[in-house]
């Protein structure tokens, strides 16, 4: 019995360190040939990318390097192809709704008006056939954001892969979303815009956001347990971002000057449609922009239509930092054209790589991600993709394969079933 007992552990043992060698002799995967939109503003036009156990290794020029193929597991030659890194897609209801119509899909909104600690992370539903679709496209990451009330609640972001929640999460509770009041409001609608009018509770909730904030700064030297204070309290040590949604240059402005009263560490305006306007306060503030989408209608009838497709080239000329969104309408849905709209400002004086760097590395940067995500760089996570044409551009968008943190993602989804089943 004692020699059947040490027969079995030897045999553990020696499976073991059969493992464990495996484990220490992994070899990379290299791909070969593409055009490689790296998302920091540089293009590497004949590129060798290696990656190794989940992350990037090699990022180096071909004609620049010697290559020893016995020191790969798998070679990919992909010429005439291009390589980005996945996209990142910021304020977005993903995986928090699935059909805008049906009131029962939607898990994005909390009741009640004040709920900083609302956590969409565990809403998040990595089953949302939507996120499929959407990926087909190329965004790979996306920050999952509740909304409503005048504190919506945490957003976190997520790798559009995994069975749950769990697996999906790239940064948890990454920040608080506020939707700043409106000074003033209009009547009407688009199509017909009626007046500007006075908000007469805007100061009311201006009271009531100093009371909130006071009473959590006072909160650290308190006993008593308050969740609502406690998921605020990464706003004064700067673990949290603080995302204020705001658009108008007179809400903005009375924004930045109220938080940073309470100095807030880390502020991002999101929606800023007249941010280009107030271009000196943001630079001397270091605020950073999530614009609203590029594709939208103009603010006013009055304005020119081009107005939202010249923004990014204006900011950019300003040297305001700032990453493109899809929020909106139908925003979940429609995600998979946040690509589309970073080829419109392309179209509109927007430079090619600083355009994909507004949905890459600007991205990670404001979101707080830029060490894991964002751009194709030696250590970060090999989370990209390979395209036969051109990822801006709707024409000639044609995306073959997808990695995230280096394992490759199915491309499938329903949509390409049906398109399948039936085109004959």
């Amino acid at each position: 019995m004692i020699q059947s007992t040490n027969m079995k552990n030897k045999l553990l043992l020696v499976l073991c360190f059969a493992f464990c060698i495996h484990a220490v002799a992994q070899k990379p995967v290299l791909f070969i040939g593409a055009t490689a939109h790296l998302g920091n503003g540089k293009i590497i036009e004949n590129s060798v990318i290696s990656v190794l156990n989940g992350k990037f290794d090699i990022v180096a020029d071909a004609s620049m390097i010697r290559i020893d193929p016995s020191a790969f597991d798998t070679i990919y030659k992909i010429y005439n192809k291009h390589i980005y890194p996945g996209f990142i897609a910021p304020n977005t209801t993903l995986g928090l709704t699935e059909i805008d119509a049906v009131r029962a899909t939607h898990d994005y909104a909390e009741t009640g008006k004040i709920n900083p600690n609302v956590r969409s992370l565990i809403a998040y539903n990595t089953d949302s056939k939507i996120i499929n679709t959407v990926r087909t496209n190329g965004v790979l990451i996306a920050q999952v954001t509740p909304q409503g009330g005048l504190i919506s609640g945490q957003s976190s972001i997520v790798y559009l892969d995994g069975e749950n929640w769990e697996d999906a999460v790239l940064k948890a509770d990454d920040g608080i979303h506020i939707n700043w009041p409106n000074s003033y409001y209009k009547t009407g609608w688009w199509a017909e815009p009626g007046k500007t009018k006075k908000n007469k509770e805007y100061q009311n909730k201006i009271n009531e956001l100093n009371k909130l904030f006071l009473k959590a700064k006072a909160y650290s030297s308190s006993n008593i347990l308050d969740l609502r204070m406690e998921s605020m309290q990464g706003l004064f040590d700067g673990s949290k971002n603080l995302y204020v949604h705001a658009n108008s240059v007179s809400d903005i402005r009375d924004a930045i000057e109220f938080f940073n009263q309470f100095k807030i560490a880390n502020i991002t305006i999101v929606g800023g449609e007249d941010s280009d306007d107030i271009a000196t306060l943001l630079l001397s503030k270091n605020i950073s922009l999530i614009l609203n989408r590029i594709h939208r209608l103009p603010k006013s009838q009055d304005c020119p239509i081009d107005e939202p497709y010249l923004q990014a080239k204006k900011l950019a000329d300003l040297k305001i930092p700032f990453c493109l969104s899809y929020s909106g309408d139908m925003e979940a849905m429609g995600l998979r054209n946040l690509p589309f709209t970073a080829g419109t400002t392309i179209t509109y004086g927007q430079e090619y790589e600083e355009a994909v760097k507004s949905i890459t590395l600007d991205a990670a940067k404001i979101l707080g991600i830029a060490d894991r995500v964002g751009s194709i760089e030696k250590g970060k996570d090999a989370s990209f993709f390979i395209s036969t044409g051109d990822a801006l551009d709707m024409i000639s968008n044609n995306i073959v394969d997808a990695y995230i943190k280096g394992k490759k993602i199915d491309l499938e989804n329903h949509q390409k079933k049906l398109y399948n089943r039936y085109k004959k």
